[in-house]
């Protein structure tokens, strides 16, 4: 835990106060000091400023300290400067400055150097830094809970030198690490998260053990590298947390969530700055931070500038020493085709493979090919037309082309839209590529994917274990209506694509999905050397996709290209179904209606669509089109009375039969019918409810029906059916006590007549029992109601009732002896 008086070691690049055991250190100088003064150690010189140094003591109730001076070593000297009032517990210093014990006051860091104020930062991590803690747990909750525990041991963070790493197996894996802050601050750090199937979390524990309430404890997965992540803390102590726990998709190792560059702001102030770490440099006082070393540059420990590596060395960005370059070898190098000119023409060339480290100087050492003829260019692809400039350009909608000119899709048809690319002379323009590194995790501004004519494929990268990235992004889907309209079928679109791996190690290709902007989701992976084939993959949401095709050559960590042979190419991708696409064919409307927004091309006024052939041909005579049926000859219907079809007049005519008239007339409305009017419906009040009529606004009519007569109902209010249900309870409660009396009652008679049956039984054979009453009618309700009418008051009801079952287990039941005698308990 990081308080003041704490130093961190150097591996956590930021450290507080001095961490030293000061009770004990003051108290072996005051035992020297009296040693001194009683004459009985030998004589001590006056400490030096670089025989001791300034520490402060603990805050006492009113938030007050004392600067005193502390010796180096115990013992080697006397005569040190007296305590001074120090500054208050809460004083801190900004971001590059360190806090000046001598004279208690803020002062910039020098160059090379750097400080976070009141922070510390970890951004080496070739070990776990001193206060952090990786724990694993198994998730799972059953029986065997136990026994996969011990199989989670190993799962842990593991640093990696410039970051730390997670588990990728099914274990839960946690980072953790306590610090006490004096004041209000932050924690943030940079993660790198690609995979979907491992689940990241952050988030802080105060003192009372709550985690904060943050949105942000669930990490969304990185689409661009490193990410940045930054959570505000408060005063005290706070436990912080990284945990992930991966699972399993396809038995494929998910790829690790990285972390690193924590900084926690609030710790405490720093009485000393911090040197620059290899590869960095701080040109500048003052410098909360040190910047990374441009490429082929290196830097020392602690240094205010990058110093330039020899010409036959380079360096990556950020490097402490330079290497040694290769001779140039056919594996540095790849090929291209430049855009087609005003000619019609394209050329292949040779590009050097970026960053370009090797040296075209060394002995054995390849050059550059030359630039091949040119050639014609290949043909645009479907549903794009050549300019005259001899650039491909997306044919209007409502036509189709083959790659050469657009032609209007026929009636009765509609354009396919979509996108098929299987020409590559450029780049789409929804396509774009990139490199992102395997070493750092970092996007480079370089072309992972080249075009080829036929095919585009993976070119070299700055090293074999690069992904070369290549991202297709559609708006949206525009499925024909009978699509849409079928429930069970969920198909929005589908993207098929032709590709072919070539590798000789364990190279892998995969193919992922983003919905909605969100990060690419791996749907299928290709490891190793694929013949030519086809992967189709179906769309089930109508929203933004991105569609990504990410290739990497080995896995192993080393920055060389020994693998640029090994490559992927894609011939052709083809989606269906897009938004704002263009169509490559035609195909039958998907609905037989010229519904507003319908794609469908119609015949022109007067015209039925032959359904075989997809022509128009004109309505037989004295016929019409009827609306929304363009259909067949059956399409047209006879004009109407009094009318007659005239072609030879078509201008004015609508249909050729019905002329149009602008008559301008008050009374030139249609007639008011049932559609221009609607009800309103009152509530219900006092068990009358009112339905009116009123004409539809704007009124668009005149003469016709009127409207209808205000309409009174008889209907229901809830404290009607409110005032129902009650009684309806209040009776059924009534029912169900009378039926309890009845059967309690019942079975009183029951058990009574039960005694009296085991009280005969026990009698001899030859006695009989005596008569308890004269005249006793069948059913024996004489006896029950003198039984049960006997005069008793409450208390003895009850004690009478509870004591009828004797300890012999049998029931004790009163009976009236036929001398009137006392009652007997059999």
């Amino acid at each position: 835990m990081a308080e003041p008086g704490h130093r961190l070691s150097a591996r956590g690049r930021g450290t507080t106060e001095r961490r030293t055991p000061r009770l004990l250190r003051l108290l072996l100088w005051a035992g020297t000091a009296f040693q001194v003064t009683q004459g009985t150690g030998p004589e001590l010189h006056a400490c030096k400023e670089s025989e001791y140094h300034y520490e402060y003591t603990a805050c006492d109730s009113t938030g007050s300290r004392w600067r005193v001076a502390v010796p180096h070593t115990p013992g080697l000297c006397t005569s040190l400067p007296d305590p001074v009032k120090g500054t208050e517990c809460s004083f801190s210093c900004n971001a590059g400055e360190f806090l000046d014990m001598k004279d208690q006051s803020c002062k910039p860091c020098a160059e090379g150097r750097y400080s976070l104020g009141t922070g510390i930062r970890f951004d080496e991590w070739d070990e776990l830094p001193h206060g952090f803690a990786s724990l694993s747990a198994n998730m799972e909750l059953d029986d065997s809970a136990a026994e996969s525990t011990g199989n989670c041991t190993s799962s842990k963070w593991v640093p990696q030198g410039d970051y730390i790493a997670s588990n990728t197996d099914e274990c839960t894996a946690t980072l953790m690490y306590a610090v006490n802050l004096k004041q209000s601050g932050t924690v943030n750090f940079e993660y790198y998260y690609p995979d979907s199937s491992i689940i990241f979390e952050f988030f802080v524990q105060n003192d009372q053990c709550q985690p904060n309430a943050d949105d942000s404890r669930w990490m969304k997965t990185t689409e661009k590298g490193w990410e940045f992540h930054s959570v505000e803390l408060n005063r005290g102590n706070n436990v912080l947390y990284w945990r992930t726990t991966a699972f399993s998709v396809w038995s494929r190792v998910s790829k690790p969530v990285l972390v690193r560059n924590i900084a926690i702001t609030g710790v405490a102030y720093t009485s000393e700055c911090f040197p620059c770490k290899p590869g960095t440099y701080a040109s500048k006082k003052g410098s909360s931070f040190c910047k990374l070393c441009p490429a082929n540059s290196y830097s020392n420990k602690g240094e205010t500038s990058c110093h330039q590596c020899d010409p036959d060395k380079y360096s990556e960005k950020g490097s402490s020493s330079c290497n040694v370059r290769p001779a140039c070898t056919d594996k540095d190098y790849f090929y291209t085709h430049t855009a087609c000119d005003a000619n019609g023409e394209t050329q292949l060339m040779y590009k050097w493979a970026k960053p370009k480290i090797c040296s075209e100087d060394l002995e054995g050492a390849v050059k550059l090919p030359a630039s091949g003829v040119k050639t014609s260019c290949p043909p645009c692809n479907p549903g794009f037309f050549k300019t005259s400039n001899s650039t491909c350009q997306p044919c209007p909608y409502g036509s189709y082309s083959n790659g050469s000119d657009c032609t209007h899709c026929p009636a009765g048809t509609e354009p396919a839209v979509g996108f098929e690319y299987k020409w590559w002379n450029t780049l789409p323009t929804n396509m774009e590529t990139t490199v992102l590194s395997g070493i750092n995790f970092e996007y480079k501004g370089m072309t992972g994917w080249e075009v080829a004519g036929d095919h585009i494929y993976t070119v070299a990268g700055a090293s074999d274990n690069d992904f070369m990235i290549l991202t297709l992004v559609v708006p949206g889907f525009r499925p024909p209506q009978s699509v849409m309209a079928d429930t069970e079928n969920k198909e929005v679109a589908r993207i098929t694509f032709v590709f072919e791996t070539l590798c000789s190690v364990n190279c892998e290709l995969y193919f992922m999905v983003g919905v909605n902007s969100r990060t690419n989701t791996p749907v299928e992976t290709w490891k190793g050397s694929k013949g030519k084939q086809s992967y189709t993959y179906i769309i089930e949401e109508n929203t933004t996709t991105s569609f990504t095709w990410a290739f990497q050559r080995t896995t192993f960590h080393e920055a060389s290209r020994k693998y640029t042979n090994d490559v992927a190419k894609i011939y052709s991708i083809n989606v269906t179904n897009v938004m704002n696409g263009v169509a490559s064919y035609c195909r039958p409307c998907a609905l037989e209606a010229s519904d507003v927004g319908s794609s469908c091309t119609s015949c022109p006024a007067g015209y039925y669509i032959e359904r075989d052939s997809g022509t128009c041909h004109s309505c037989p005579p004295n016929t019409i089109l009827k609306a929304h049926q363009p259909y067949g000859v059956q399409a047209c219907v006879p004009c109407g009375p009094g009318t007659k079809n005239n072609k030879t007049c078509s201008d004015g005519t609508c249909d050729g039969c019905n002329f149009h008239f602008l008559w301008d007339s008050a009374a030139a409305c249609p007639l008011c019918s049932v559609a221009d009017y609607h009800a309103i419906v009152s509530s219900c009040v006092a068990g009358i409810q009112k339905t009116t009529y009123v004409w539809r606004e704007p009124k668009l009519c005149s003469g016709g029906i009127s409207l209808p007569e205000q309409r009174v109902t008889i209907c229901k209010t809830i404290d009607f059916w409110l005032k129902v249900g009650i009684s309806a309870g209040t009776c059924t409660a009534i029912l169900l006590t009378v039926l309890t009396c009845y059967f309690w009652k019942k079975n009183q008679k029951l058990e009574y007549k039960y005694s009296k049956l085991v009280m005969n039984a026990t009698l001899k054979d030859c006695d009989l029992p005596a008569a308890d009453s004269c005249a006793i009618m069948e059913g024996e309700d004489v006896e029950d109601d003198l039984i049960f009418t006997s005069k008793k008051s409450l208390f003895g009801k009850i004690k009478s009732f509870t004591s009828k079952r004797t300890p012999d287990g049998f029931d004790s039941v009163p009976l009236k002896t036929s001398s009137g005698g006392p009652d007997m308990d059999l």
